[in-house]
């Protein structure tokens, strides 16, 4: 099926070359008046996909007059299949920020919710300078997501930006933008309304490595606890093995029956595991995940008394981002450093869903086909390999593997030497920032310059690289070298055999290795890649079958013996490597794929209140009044069917709670039986009294359509944010419950189905409470300030 769609494809990237000969000779006018011919024929009912071939080729020769470039044959390949919501595999240096400005353009032309996502500002700014251009050469509007001085608290409009045909952004403004747009009060505070098409750039980095950190808006912080301390002093005394258990991929921690007990017998309470201690036992869980699972300068670093979290799939700090669910706060207690104030989730979309929301969904990056099922499963997108311009001249070569660490080291080290003699230039890929430290120590002390790129000199980044293709350089890096970085030869080093790419162990993802091997070979440059591994590497220890922890026993008895520190010959030691990293990465889709069925629940409620949010702001006055009388219908109904005994006190309790803070009792007497039906009547009567004597406080009817709208959206709000929070901190404690043979996620669903219903309960009762309790305060100009109870 697939090659059916390359051939069809290869057939429209030659009918695109042949036409845009024929555009050449058209003057620049003639050529942007093909924009409005094209939005015309749109508008008469032709289908976007039939302007393709022409589309296409006015952006060829667009291209080649204002941006001096003119497309070669693979990347409008490229731009076809990208149209048609693929993902576009190509190679580093093969030119995807021209190859973008074709399907960009050809959507645009159907005019706002195009949006050409970046993995962070700079990229997204810089690309909006140089292809902004073609678009506006052509007549499409085009505008950026991002403001060029974030740092200087500079803002951007929203308005202008998301009416644009075109908008260049990055996948956390977007999303941010969309959690805020569903706190609006009104329509016209809306800005993220049409999703079109989207062409993510680095998609495996956003959609795979990021699919499993959620976007969310922190608010009003929580009351602090003093729990964190108490319970990281606690875990820190646990014994593994006999309080608390590690899966076999040291991923997941619970406590055993052993480890509960003590936690008892410890903090002085009784069943720990009830309603009453829950907060104090989601504190212990967290504890436990944050000494012994996250690790420093592996996870997260320290950098001037707090705590910065490390991308685990490029090495770089994530400036800003905190854990949630106070997972944050526990690694700050662990660390000793201070404990920041935990905050409530207002709302949060993972990148998946987010991305879902997009009628057309394609996107860009150097390695993706290893992961080809996993884009067809998830995002129903297929992954096209797009022919390199040039033949890729570089050599991957057999990984050498190594009894342990230190034999494996100095072999890799061998081979730098021999690069230098031969003045090539070296990267050096490392699998943390604590590793890539020790490499450094380790070049030192054999007196080798070299410079050192990880997260604590990432401020140096774009300097590094600049000098790292330069004969003879050496580069050591975490995986933060592997992903957009353009190592561009010197003439002397491409002379000398190019880039030596030296992996020192192997990454999660044989897309992550694909990543750092595609740094060497750029546009047809010579290069060599080798990555030297261990028995004793991380992804050995953590994710191979069980005979090879004796086997590396055994093999190290006999190098201790023998002092042979050459590669083993054996080929199924190469073999173990592949299913050990096979294996990690099975558990990692397996990963993604619970989070993406944790969100999925969490999406539907998420849907629901917004659809609702939706209604109230967006409903006729008739509309709103059904929605309030069902409010009242329900509230006063949870009295009534809840409580056995309706009697006097009951009933003054909740008119003082909800209805009327001056009501006067003596009214009670009014009523003669205390049943469901007297007691309903009652009750609907005083709210029609205080509803008439608020209309009449605010006779025009506008101000009191507004007055119900954001009464409605206030009580919405108020408690979506508390499931919303509850709903985090519930998806982080549920992960580890299968020490209890629970499977989470039927767990997760009950639970959550619970507390939804009780958030709608208590919805359609603190919707009666701001109706009737609010203060409402006339100012001089006619209008009212709310002040809700």
């Amino acid at each position: 099926m697939k090659d059916k769609k390359f051939r069809k494809y290869i057939r429209l990237a030659r009918k695109v070359q042949s036409l845009a000969e024929n555009y050449r000779h058209l003057s620049d006018q003639e050529l942007q008046m093909q924009t409005i011919h094209f939005r015309q024929q749109l508008e008469q009912g032709k289908k976007l996909e039939s302007l393709l071939p022409q589309a296409y080729a006015v952006v060829v020769e667009a291209d080649r007059r204002v941006l001096g470039m003119e497309p070669y044959f693979v990347q409008i390949l490229g731009a076809i299949a990208l149209f048609y919501g693929n993902v576009a595999e190509m190679k580093t240096g093969e030119g995807k920020t021209l190859t973008a400005t074709m399907p960009m353009y050809l959507h645009g032309l159907g005019g706002k919710g195009n949006f050409l996502i970046t993995s962070n500002t700079y990229l997204a700014l810089r690309d909006i300078e140089e292809t902004g251009k073609v678009y506006r050469f052509l007549g499409l509007s085009v505008a950026v997501g991002v403001p060029e001085h974030e740092d200087e608290g500079e803002e951007i409009d929203k308005e202008v930006v998301y009416a644009a045909d075109i908008v260049y952004t990055t996948h956390s403004a977007l999303g941010f933008d969309y959690l805020f747009d569903n706190l609006a009060v009104s329509p016209d505070e809306q800005y993220v309304t049409h999703f079109n098409y989207v062409l993510i750039d680095e998609i495996d980095a956003i959609l795979l490595d990021m699919a499993q950190t959620p976007l969310i808006i922190s608010g009003a912080p929580k009351v602090q606890s003093n729990f964190f301390t108490l319970s990281d002093w606690f875990v820190k005394s646990l014994i593994e093995g006999k309080d608390f258990m590690r899966s076999e991929n040291k991923r997941h921690a619970w406590f055993t029956e052993a480890g509960i007990q003590k936690a008892e017998d410890y903090l002085g309470v009784e069943t720990i595991l009830s309603e009453k201690w829950k907060n104090l036992y989601r504190h212990l869980v967290i504890a436990l995940r944050a000494n012994y699972l996250l690790h420093l300068n592996k996870d997260y670093v320290v950098e001037d008394n707090e705590i910065l979290l490390l991308d685990e799939a490029n090495g770089r700090k994530l400036i800003g981002t905190k854990l949630q669910a106070g997972l944050h706060q526990a690694i700050e207690a662990k660390e000793g450093v201070e404990i920041t104030t935990e905050s409530r989730s207002m709302g949060s979309i993972t990148y998946q869903n987010l991305f879902r929301k997009f009628k057309i969904l394609s996107g860009m990056t150097g390695t993706a086909k290893t992961d080809a099922d996993e884009f067809r499963e998830t995002y129903d997108i297929d992954v096209i390999e797009i022919p390199t311009n040039k033949p890729i001249r570089r050599q991957d070569h057999r990984d050498l593997v190594y009894v342990t660490n230190q034999s494996k080291i100095m072999a890799s080290l061998e081979a730098v030497r021999n690069a230098l003699t031969q003045e090539r230039p070296v990267l050096i890929e490392t699998g943390s920032v604590s590793m890539s430290t020790l490499y450094s120590l380790i070049l030192l002390k054999h007196r080798i310059p070299h410079n050192l790129l990880n997260a604590t000199t990432a401020t140096k980044e774009s300097w590094i690289i600049s000098e790292a293709g330069k004969k003879g350089a050496v580069t050591v890096a975490t995986s933060m070298a592997g992903r957009g970085t353009d190592i561009k030869l010197e003439q002397d080093a491409r002379e000398n055999g190019g880039l030596l790419v030296v992996g020192t162990e192997r990454m999660t993802s044989d897309r992550i290795d694909n990543q750092l091997r595609g740094r060497s070979g750029r546009q047809g440059d010579p290069g060599d890649s080798i990555f030297y591994v261990s028995m004793e590497d991380k992804i050995v220890v953590e994710s191979a079958p069980k005979w090879a922890a004796d086997e590396r026993k055994l093999l190290t008895e006999q190098e201790e013996l023998s002092n042979d520190l050459t590669p083993l010959k054996k080929k199924k030691y190469n073999k173990l490597i592949n299913q050990s990293q096979s294996n990690r990465k099975n558990q990692e889709i397996a990963g993604r794929q619970t989070t993406l069925e944790f969100d999925s629940i969490i999406t539907i409620q998420r849907d629901k209140m917004y659809s609702m949010r939706n209604r109230i702001m967006t409903g006729t006055p008739v509309e709103l009044e059904n929605i309030i009388n069902q409010c009242i219908e329900e509230a006063i109904n949870q009295l009534i069917t809840k409580k056995e005994n309706l009697n006097k006190q009951t009933i003054l309790d909740f008119i003082f709670n909800n209805l009327d803070y001056n009501f006067d009792v003596f009214e009670i007497e009014k009523l003669d039986k205390f049943n469901k039906r007297t007691v309903k009547k009652f009750l609907l009567d005083l709210i029609s009294e205080r509803l008439t004597h608020i209309h009449q406080f605010m006779p025009d009817s506008f101000q009191q359509l507004f007055f119900k709208r954001i009464i409605l959206l206030k009580a919405l709000d108020t408690l979506w944010i508390e499931q919303s929070d509850n709903l985090q901190q519930l998806k982080t404690v549920i992960n580890g419950r299968n020490w209890g043979q629970h499977r989470p996620i039927y767990e997760f669903q009950v639970e959550a189905h619970r507390s939804f219903t009780e958030m709608r309960e208590a919805i359609y009762l603190e919707a009666v409470r701001n109706l009737l309790l609010s203060e409402l305060v006339k100012t001089e100009d006619g209008s009212f300030d709310v002040e809700f109870p």
